[in-house]
């Protein structure tokens, strides 16, 4: 049996605590993130805002990310060994179940990939949570000033609306309620989803 869940949400919103957290209980569990395949510097476009579009989803290689879902899907044992993930003994074979989390800001913005899920979740945060959060993290290109309100929140409101209107089975999650409350409901959901499966 193969299982996909997407982790979607704003940014610093918790997608990869909640990914890693995932990781480290569901069996035979891989992760494809799309901050993975970002373009290079060079290739992101500057904007009418006059910053680089890194949140937008012309700034990912999506082709290349939704080969490697097929990649997973097609072999989900040789893609979890390739990928230096330890296997129960059972699951070296097609038997089993085989779990991907896909992982990503944009992933419910790409319409070759929103029929691959089977459990959607989002994580959001307000504003000023996110924009708290966003400023204490460090990246490779540091952020410009004035990126947040002139670029990230906009297109970050921009691509919400578009998700919410081309996936209607999202379930919402609330980034400001504990890391334990909202790993909690995903695996609970993770749970049912399978029982419904089998």
């Amino acid at each position: 049996m193969k299982f996909i869940i997407g982790i979607g949400g704003v940014t610093n919103g918790g997608k990869t605590t909640l990914t890693n957290r995932l990781l480290k209980t569901l069996p035979n569990c891989c992760v494809v993130h799309q901050d993975d395949f970002f373009k290079k510097p060079d290739q992101i476009e500057v904007g009418d805002d006059g910053f680089r579009q890194w949140d937008v989803i012309n700034a990912i290689d999506m082709e290349a990310m939704v080969s490697t879902v097929k990649g997973w899907q097609e072999n989900p044992v040789k893609f979890a060994l390739s990928h230096g993930v330890s296997m129960s003994p059972e699951s070296t074979s097609e038997e089993g179940i085989h779990i991907l989390i896909v992982e990503g800001f944009l992933i419910y913005n790409y319409k070759p990939l929103i029929d691959v899920y089977d459990k959607c979740f989002y994580i959001s945060i307000p504003y000023e949570e996110c924009k708290k959060r966003r400023s204490t993290r460090t990246y490779t290109l540091p952020d410009p000033p004035g990126l947040f309100d002139g670029h990230v929140w906009p297109m970050y409101l921009r691509h919400r609306k578009e998700m919410e209107d081309n996936c209607e089975r999202i379930a919402y999650l609330d980034g400001m309620t504990s890391k334990d409350d909202i790993y909690n409901k995903v695996y609970e959901s993770f749970q049912n989803g399978v029982l419904n499966n089998l």
